[in-house]
């Protein structure tokens, strides 16, 4: 069957299919990046300080500039204040006002242990706190490839298409570089911003297959169709791509969900996985506070399933068929041998926690073109209850008929998942 797949995929993109291996974006130490290539030779830290409130902001600095006013540049010269008595160097700062901080970047000599200077920074009265950066590594009529779509047929798209495709969403896809000009992601893409530092926006393996999955355009004759076809994707590079991994940091991923979040952001995709990070934590805290759905991708190593995805209220996503595997109890979706988009102009199968997250991005585009600013929780339970086995995970038809009454999937009251499809 992989064959025949291969050699279908061959013939409509005209390309070599590309593995993905284990593409899910962790949240590494800087220990454990040292031990990769390229070494890290110094740790890095973010260093918070405190802004004023909104309303006494006379400047009106704002988190869509990074303006040389009154008051940036007196924070500015705090830090470099701070950076001289630390023996650290200022390397850049980013305004966060959706945390009410500037976040300075710093970096410490070689020679010199961060916790002694993190416990120091946290004692001084001008600092909000300060941490450790931490790496990120990703693990992870109808168009000719419809029918290969793993999420084709149980998902019914084609029926569901037909009552909703996603319309006007704005869907936040945090991730490496897409290329916007694919052929089945032309028109797609309503923002593209590039967070990496010294780096230009290039178009990369992973957030293009992520794109893919959500948006790909639907009935172009080519290629696959999204979940969400006419959601309008916000492409934030927070991540790049280093051989055959796919690397982040707390800092880029924090200014690209500041972004995210200050922009109007409906749903925000991180198919990345880690340890807790203060930082990245508030900003989610904020995003859902503001209503926004956050996905998280389960990274099959950690028994949590890996921040974000253990965070409450984040809609944590695994592979179906590997409930068991976690200690939470994550959402299933389609992630394995998935057709998406890649760079060139090429098509080619993934494989990974990852696409799974992408599908229930795709999936709450739907839901909130249908049903606008329900509860995320009444959204995860609805989606809970309607839910199938281990092997079959998410029923999308079921779903949406708990939520907004329409099902042109003919649903009808099971055993099963609550709600079962008619043949």
């Amino acid at each position: 069957m992989m064959r025949v797949l291969m050699l279908v995929l061959c013939l409509f993109s005209g390309a070599a299919i590309v593995a993905s291996g284990q593409d899910l974006p962790q949240i590494v130490s800087f220990a454990d990046v040292k031990a990769e290539p390229p070494a890290v030779e110094s740790a890095e830290i973010l260093v918070m300080l405190h802004l004023p409130a909104p309303h006494f902001r006379a400047d009106a600095y704002g988190s869509l500039n990074y303006r040389e006013d009154a008051g940036h540049a007196a924070r500015k010269r705090i830090a470099a204040e701070l950076a001289q008595e630390y023996q650290l160097e200022l390397i850049e700062g980013w305004a966060m006002p959706v945390l009410n901080v500037d976040c300075y970047r710093m970096r410490l000599p070689p020679e010199k242990a961060a916790a002694p200077v993190l416990d120091a920074l946290l004692h001084d009265r001008r600092v909000e706190w300060a941490q450790l950066i931490q790496g990120f590594v990703a693990q992870a009529a109808n168009d000719p490839l419809y029918r290969m779509q793993p999420a084709a047929a149980p998902w019914h798209l084609d029926e569901v298409h037909k009552v909703a495709t996603g319309r006007k969403v704005r869907v936040a896809v945090v991730d490496s570089g897409v290329e916007s000009r694919h052929p089945d992601l032309s028109g797609q893409v309503a923002v593209e911003e590039n967070f990496v530092d010294e780096q230009q926006r290039v178009p990369e393996l992973h957030g293009t297959a992520i794109a893919g999955v959500i948006v790909a355009r639907a009935g172009n004759g080519i290629g696959i169709e999204g979940i969400a076809p006419d959601a309008r994707l916000m492409a934030l590079r927070a991540c790049w791509q280093a051989g055959t991994a796919t690397r982040c940091n707390s800092f880029t991923l924090a200014k690209a969900l500041n972004y995210a979040v200050s922009n109007g952001a409906q749903i925000i995709n991180l198919s990345l996985s880690g340890p807790p990070d203060r930082l990245l934590q508030q900003l989610v805290e904020v995003a859902q506070a503001r209503g926004i759905r956050v996905v998280g991708a389960v990274d099959p190593a950690r028994a949590d399933g890996g921040f974000p995805a253990n965070m409450p209220g984040v809609f944590a996503v695994a592979s179906d068929g590997g409930a068991s595997r976690y200690g939470l109890h994550p959402l299933l979706a389609p992630g394995r041998d998935i057709p998406t988009t890649m760079p060139g102009g090429r098509w080619g199968m993934v494989t990974g926690s990852s696409y799974a997250a992408a599908h229930v991005t795709g999936m709450l585009a739907l839901l909130e073109e249908l049903r606008p600013q329900v509860p995320a929780a009444r959204l995860h339970d609805a989606i809970v209850l309607s839910e199938g086995t281990a092997l079959t995970g998410i029923d999308l038809c079921a779903t949406l008929m708990r939520i907004s009454g329409k099902c042109s999937c003919a649903c009808q009251p099971s055993s099963g998942s609550r709600f079962s499809r008619s043949p």
